[in-house]
């Protein structure tokens, strides 16, 4: 049964009304209400990564013919791609759109497929920002799995963001730990994917991701020896411009 949005949305609500009502609430209210709020002009961004599998459990138990989109960056792991397939039907997802620059493109910008070793922000860019921005244009609000306990640049973040473009982003997991992550998947029996079990707690792109080791933060493993936290599709204008030109 699903829950009706527990405030009446209006053109001009504002992201800081919206945080002020669903900062605590649950993760399925919070998500219900957005997609009930921009129905037709709502995506959820998903990696189809580690635990990829909640929101997008909790998405398909509302509406399963959301737009889902997934960023091809052309160098995932082929267990993500496998793992795409498996969960988007288990789920009954019906509208997963894989998204990202043409093997055309890669070969013109980046023709050696080395970017990620001399400019890994501008690599990101390429694969990631980019194409993603493209996918966003038609949309005016989108869903995020990041959580906060993810690292420090997420920490702070709100339920309900305004984006660069002025789009809605929200966060409906913002509030919740691993501990809420893994039961929520036990619960419910969720596959894993099948590289967390071989060390690997964050999963993108190969080049960039390694194993990460007993005790050490579930995002060591991404670009391991630097001190690149995030791709680039989460900041606002000022901090990807930031990245960019570093």
């Amino acid at each position: 049964m699903l829950l009706e949005p527990a405030i009446r949305f209006s053109p001009d609500l504002t992201v800081e009304a919206l945080n002020a009502r669903y900062e605590g609430a649950p993760p399925e209210d919070i998500l219900h209400a957005g997609l009930r709020f921009y129905a037709g002009g709502i995506a959820l961004v998903s990696s189809f990564g580690a635990e990829s599998a909640v929101l997008l459990h909790m998405a398909a138990q509302i509406n399963p013919h959301v737009p889902v989109l997934m960023i091809d960056t052309l160098m995932l792991f082929p267990q993500t791609l496998e793992y795409q397939q498996q969960l988007s039907g288990e789920l009954g997802l019906t509208d997963v759109r894989r998204i990202g620059l043409s093997r055309e493109e890669a070969r013109e910008k980046d023709p050696y497929g080395a970017l990620h070793l001399s400019n890994p922000d501008g690599c990101c860019h390429l694969r990631k920002v980019a194409p993603l921005e493209r996918a966003l244009s038609l949309f005016s609000a989108h869903i995020s799995g990041r959580k906060r306990f993810q690292n420090g640049v997420r920490a702070n973040m709100e339920v309900f963001e305004a984006d660069a473009a002025g789009r809605i982003k929200i966060n409906p997991l913002a509030g919740w730990g691993p501990q809420d992550i893994a039961a929520y998947m036990d619960r419910h029996d969720l596959p894993r994917h099948p590289l967390v079990d071989k060390g690997y707690p964050s999963i993108g792109c190969v080049p960039c991701t390694s194993r990460v080791g007993e005790g050490e933060d579930p995002r060591a493993g991404r670009w391991r020896g630097s001190d690149k936290t995030e791709c680039g599709i989460h900041f606002g204008a000022r901090s990807r411009a930031e990245r960019i030109e570093a």
